[in-house]
């Protein structure tokens, strides 16, 4: 055992929890060293609660129940967007900045009856809106590779945090990029899974399935047992379904080599950085050595701009417009755009939306019962700087929306297929790339298997948390 118990893989540190060679409190111990170190550089979990946190792992000890459950006491992160009982939650906003949480999300009972233990909130944008992590109540989370950058958002503290031993594994979420992008920019493993594995709520729209939630980690076998603890039905969440042993873990420690994938290298609907282009087609040529059968072919998602947006806003109406009647002037102007976009909609609107989501989604299917997966980039660019809002011009080609950029993540979100970026590659300056694997609807354990391959293959992982580095350009 290491003697700086930050750097152990999440997997590793359970194992030890099983068998009785370390105990929660100890970890405990020794992340919060290890956020006082990197903390102050990276801004990654800006409200901690290790007291909370340490009443819990006594009771867990106590009652042992904690120890027949995927994560044995393993302490964990979750995003400031989702509520912990008794914690400080602000959804990044200035009119929720001294809100105290009565209640856990659904999530987080679900976490913490898999023997999670919360120690902490992750920094995240003001209502998850724009992926770059910042907001004005905790301010800007960097990309510790290199401080003067992104690391991208909505979950970027959590994927910071993960990055640099602040965590073993964490909760994100992702609407249209959220856990993948904060994982390519932070070289780490990020898991979008298919709506309705893991319970959310409670939810003003309690039937949508854009919003999901899922583990980011440094590895696939860690985001694999991440994924065994989130996963769960929940009668309160009419998406969830009862489900036997999970096993996430068990497919993500078995690589197996897919027979056959296609690679997109834009999906024929987003402008991607010719850097991006050459890092992440020098990796599929990588894996194609290895002997699949790689097509290069894209599957038609022209329309996935026309079925998102309108979607995207209505969701915004619907859960946030309350907050833009009572305190607009607290909120940023990226928030009030997504919301007043969805209160203008009209019932042909989103008539036309879902009319294409489906199609979106069909068309999607027959591909992948075609191909079986399908590998992109995770995200058009390496990197970019922390004090960009988002990205606006990508090769030179102006942007017209922040959201223009998110269009990899989006136009998977919209067919329901569940999406894992792993680690293929770095920049000349040192910055992670990433690529994304997408699979067919609650073929989660296939799609594990299939990333722990790409892992070893590439072997770009992090096999060990990273020291916040500041480059200059």
């Amino acid at each position: 055992m290491p003697d700086e118990l930050w750097t152990l893989s999440a997997c590793a540190a359970v194992d030890h929890l099983k068998n009785g060679t370390l105990r929660p409190a100890e970890l405990l111990g020794a992340l919060a060293e290890r956020i006082a170190a990197v903390n102050p550089i990276i801004n990654a979990l800006p409200t901690l609660c290790f007291d909370r946190a340490h009443a819990v792992c006594g009771d867990v000890e106590t009652s042992g129940g904690g120890f027949q459950s995927p994560l044995h006491g393993l302490p964990l992160p979750i995003k400031d967007s989702y509520e912990v009982e008794g914690v400080r939650t602000t959804w990044g906003s200035l009119a929720f900045k001294d809100h105290v949480a009565v209640r856990s999300d659904y999530a987080v009972q679900s976490i913490e009856g898999a023997g999670g233990v919360v120690y902490a909130k992750s920094n995240t944008p003001e209502f998850e809106a724009g992926a770059n992590t910042f907001n004005a109540v905790f301010g800007r989370t960097v990309n510790p590779w290199n401080t003067k950058r992104s690391a991208a958002g909505s979950s970027g503290g959590a994927a910071a945090a993960v990055a640099t031993g602040a965590a073993f594994l964490a909760q994100g979420s992702d609407f249209a990029c959220s856990l993948r992008y904060p994982a390519s920019f932070c070289g780490i493993v990020g898991l979008r899974p298919t709506p309705g594995l893991i319970p959310q709520g409670p939810s003003p729209v309690p039937y949508q399935t854009l919003s999901v939630i899922g583990p980011l980690a440094r590895s696939v076998a860690d985001v694999g047992l991440g994924l065994d603890a989130m996963t769960g039905f929940d009668a309160r969440d009419p998406l969830t379904r009862p489900v036997e042993a999970a096993a996430y873990r068990v497919a993500a420690e078995q690589p197996k080599q897919p027979t056959r994938f296609a690679y997109s290298a834009d999906l024929g609907v987003a402008v991607v950085s010719r850097q991006v282009r050459e890092i992440v087609g020098s990796a599929v040529d990588r894996l194609a050595q290895d002997g699949p059968r790689v097509e290069e072919v894209t599957p038609d998602l022209a329309d996935c701009h026309d079925a998102f947006r309108p979607l995207r806003a209505f969701q915004f109406s619907a859960t946030r417009h309350p907050v833009l009647a009572t305190a607009r002037d607290r909120l940023k102007p990226e928030v009030v755009w997504n919301i007043e976009q969805g209160l203008q909609l009209t019932a042909e609107d989103l008539a036309d939306a879902e009319n294409k989501r489906s199609s979106l989604r069909h068309e999607m299917h027959r591909f992948l019962d075609r191909h079986d997966f399908l590998i992109t980039p995770t995200a058009p660019v390496a990197p970019n700087p922390v004090e960009e809002r988002y990205v606006s011009a990508i090769e030179g080609i102006e942007l017209e929306t922040y959201l223009d950029w998110l269009v990899l993540g989006y136009a998977i979100t919209v067919t329901g297929c569940p999406a894992i970026s792993v680690p293929c590659g770095f920049t000349d300056d040192g910055l992670p790339v990433g690529l994304q694997i997408v699979a067919a609807p609650h073929c989660e354990h296939n799609l594990l298997r299939m990333a722990a391959w790409c892992e070893a293959v590439l072997g770009v992982g992090l096999s060990r948390p990273i020291d916040p580095i500041a480059h200059t350009d």
